[in-house]
Formats: C-alpha cells, structure tokens, sequence
C-alpha cells in the first residue's frame, strides 16, 4: 500500500477512504462487517463517518466494529457535524453551543476518546467563523479531536477560516472534503489551486457519481427501484441525462482497458493534482471489492486522460453534485 501524507500533519493514509454512510442504513449489520474487514485486509486505514448518519447508526457500527477487532489505533476516523440531530432550533449548525454536545454524542457514538479528523459538514454564511473556529480549538485542545476539517465549503470560505485561523492562533483547517468526480470538475477552478498553495489535503466525496459512473443509471431516464435517487429527489437531480450519457462514453474507454467505468473514475480522481484520498462508499461487498481492485492499477496515460478531457473538460461540469450545497450554482441542460 502507497501511504499518502494528510496535508502537513505528518500522518499517513490509504489512497481509498472508506465512507460509511451505508452503515447502519442501507447495508445490513453482516455486509457492513464484511466491508469493513475487506477494507482493513486491503490495507485501508482511513474511515469516513458523520454523526448524521443514519441518525447516528453509522457511527454506532463503525465503532462497535473498531472495538471488537482491536483496530482503534491503527485507524484515522473522521466525523462530522452540522446537520439536524433533533428537532430543536439549537440542534444543528456550526455555534460553539451545538459542536460541542455534537462532538461528545459522537465520541460516545464512536466509542473512542479522540475523533482524528473532525469536519463541519456544511458552511453557514450568516454567522461569523470565529465562533466555530474557538469551538474547534477548545476541541483539540482538550484532546477530543486531533485535526479539523470542512466540507462542501466554497475555496474564499475556507481560505478566510485560514486566515483567521493564523491570525488568532487557532487551530487550522487540514482539509476539505468536496464532491468530486468525472461528471463534475467545477472545484479544480480554485479549491484546488487553493489546497496546493496551502498544503490542505482533499478527500473528495461521490467519486464514483452517485453510482451514474458506476453504470446505475443508463440513459433514458429510468429510477432503479432500489437506488439512491429512487428515495431522494436530489439524486435524481444529480443523475441528469447529460451525465448518464457521458457516463456510457466513459464505459467505452473503461472497457478498452479492461476496467469498469467506476474503476476508471476511481483511477483518475486518486492521481489528480491535489488530491489525497477519495471517499468511496459502498453499499455491499461486491461493490467495495470492485473499488480496491484499482489499487493495483497503474496511473492513467496521457492518452486516456485526454480523452476523458474531451467529454467533461477540466473544471466543468454536466452534473450537478453542488445542488444541496446552496452556494454552487449551475445551468444543466
């Protein structure tokens, strides 16, 4: 296994990172015990969680499987905050007063005295970034969480959480978690010219598209029964008829090289400039075994990445996987 550097903290990680949002959800108790263990057999050390979740049940399986294998120490366990976690006004967001219970439900979730990389899950732009940035400090200095992060954050966002960071002597952003993939390429405009000036890492989610580059959605417009978008309609947004068409060329190439198309999106964006390690999340084992097979594959040529270029050129995008972002706006059709 190649190990990565996670921005200039000095820890290593895999070049996959395990999402677990199917955890307790969507995968039964038995397949996500399965993946886990596939992914710790293939090396894998990093692990995705947030505390939304499956309204927690993620995290809740993620740490039961941590403790009964013994692993804790050898992992790097990301969560994450913003979202609602009750029905009151104060239990969500990015306040002082929220991250900090947030943070506690999670770790007793987690089962784990320190959460490694803890993320804000969405920006708020109506609230100023010294209260969550101080809420996070107070965090890491207590030793309840080692490193921070965000996530589907703007680049002038998290470049002023930076800035405020070294002007207050507060602990500083490490990454940014942003989708990411071969439909969508709008963050290479300024995220990650941004991430590379700053050393932060880039751990993108939705590399494999929500599943459109994984061959899930044909062109056509059907709704598997059993998909993601068949229970939330901005998945249906996501996969658009442009995608799914952009989708069946990139199979044409993936299958010129022996490879799936979901094997090829995870090719490219795991050796694209900036970025550490892409979130997969799979829903079965099968699923996941298909994902580590790309472990063992050599980079893309030149050829081949310029014929990706041709059908969704660098920083543009066919499909929209900003849409529950509420800051990245864009026309498809």
């Amino acid at each position: 296994m190649n190990y990565r550097p996670f921005a200039r903290t000095g820890v290593k990680v895999s070049p996959l990172c395990l999402g677990v949002m199917n955890f307790g959800g969507r995968s039964t108790d038995e397949e996500s015990e399965r993946m886990f263990d596939m992914a710790l057999d293939a090396g894998i050390i990093f692990f995705d969680a947030a505390n939304s979740y499956n309204e927690g049940g993620s995290e809740i399986m993620l740490g039961c499987l941590i403790a009964e294998r013994g692993v804790r120490d050898q992992l790097v366990i990301t969560s994450k905050a913003y979202f609602p976690m009750g029905e009151g006004p104060n239990d969500r967001g990015n306040s002082r007063y929220h991250l900090m219970r947030a943070c506690e439900a999670s770790l007793q979730r987690l089962g784990v005295e320190t959460i490694d990389l803890y993320q804000i899950h969405r920006p708020i732009f109506d609230m100023d970034q010294e209260e969550t940035l101080r809420a996070l400090d107070d965090l890491v200095r207590s030793g309840k969480v080692r490193y921070i992060g965000t996530t589907t954050h703007p680049a002038w966002l998290v470049m002023e959480g930076l800035a405020i960071s070294e002007r207050k002597g507060l602990a500083r952003y490490v990454s940014e978690q942003p989708p990411y993939n071969l439909l969508d390429r709008r963050i290479e405009n300024e995220l990650v010219p941004l991430a590379q000036r700053y050393n932060l890492a880039l751990i993108p989610w939705s590399p494999l598209a929500g599943g459109v580059l994984a061959g899930r959605y044909p062109p056509g417009g059907i709704v598997p029964s059993d998909s993601r978008a068949a229970g939330w309609e901005g998945m249906q947004v996501r996969a658009n008829e442009q995608g799914r068409r952009a989708a069946v060329q990139l199979a044409e190439i993936a299958t010129d090289l022996g490879i799936t198309v979901g094997q090829l999106a995870l090719l490219w964006i795991m050796h694209q400039p900036g970025i550490t390690a892409p979130i997969i999340g799979p829903r079965t084992p099968a699923h996941l075994a298909e994902n580590l097979a790309v472990l063992d594959m050599p980079p893309l040529e030149a050829d081949v990445l310029a014929a990706i270029d041709t059908i969704c050129p660098p920083g543009t995008a066919l499909s929209d996987f900003h849409n529950n972002s509420g800051w990245m706006k864009m026309k498809v059709g």
